[in-house]
């Protein structure tokens, strides 16, 4: 009995050995609807013995989770949502990690002609001159930050738009699947319209304005203000997403021949 007992207590340790290190972190579903994290996660679990749960929110909500203490780290993409997070105290610091580009999808017909704008703001004017049905995110992501931030730009207030305008409080996807289905216009992250499979009669627009950069920064979450959170497996994370293995894997990811991302972190 005793020989059989210290079995099963070796057998438990060497079981308990090998399990990975676990942490949570809130990141935007353009991110994940780009496919990026089905190659970053396993290379992670693999180098640090880390597996990371993903919970895959809009900008905003991932910015809140933090704030509540309920993830260990964020990946995002609003600076000055980001900036007022870190006023708050809520993370420890800000870390660029890479960047894409903001881009107007529509019918490949264009009855707005956005395909011949001069400017992002220009495109969106076409498009309510011409009451074309646009879809917005409507969920207070980054991506949909962004676009409220341009119609300011273009000096038009949704909240006086008509029918034509369409905010659905959704992810990435589902908004695409949503512009696909109306055939109606719609800005995403390129990342997740290259991903993107039900692409319908949409094609790429309009893409160039330097104002359309997207820079997504990584941000801990503040142990000071919420003791229970896994710094140390936060801090071993920040130091992978910015070693030259994911730099590697950021810049090489592509779909179609094009990239998706490019790496800009400080090493």
């Amino acid at each position: 009995m005793k020989r059989f007992l210290m079995g099963v207590v070796a057998t438990a340790v060497l079981t308990t050995s090998t399990l990975a290190d676990e942490m949570k972190m809130a990141v935007t579903t353009s991110f994940h609807n780009s496919g990026l994290s089905d190659i970053l996660l396993p290379e992670i679990k693999n180098d640090l013995g880390i597996d990371v749960h993903l919970l895959i929110v809009g900008t905003g909500q991932a910015l809140r989770l933090g704030a509540a203490g309920d993830v260990d780290a964020i990946l995002v993409h609003s600076r000055k949502a980001e900036e007022k997070f870190l006023a708050n105290g809520s993370g420890t610091h800000r870390r660029e990690i890479m960047y894409n580009d903001f881009v107007f999808i529509g019918p490949k017909d264009d009855s707005a002609s956005i395909a011949v704008a001069t400017a992002a703001t220009d495109a969106l004017n076409k498009i309510a001159d011409t009451s074309a049905l646009f879809v917005s995110r409507g969920d207070d992501s980054g991506t949909h930050k962004k676009e409220l931030s341009l119609w300011s730009a273009a000096g038009l207030d949704p909240e006086t738009f008509g029918d034509w305008y369409r905010a659905v409080g959704a992810g990435m996807g589902a908004a695409l699947n949503t512009a696909s289905g109306m055939n109606a216009y719609i800005m995403a992250d390129r990342a997740s319209w290259l991903n993107f499979q039900n692409k319908g009669d949409l094609a790429l627009l309009y893409s160039g304005d330097p104002v359309l950069f997207n820079q997504y920064a990584y941000i801990p979450v503040n142990p000071e203000k919420h003791a229970h959170v896994k710094a140390d497996l936060a801090l071993k994370l920040e130091n992978w997403l910015v070693s030259d293995k994911a730099k590697d894997l950021i810049n090489t990811y592509k779909i179609n021949g094009e990239t998706l991302f490019v790496f800009n972190a400080e090493q």
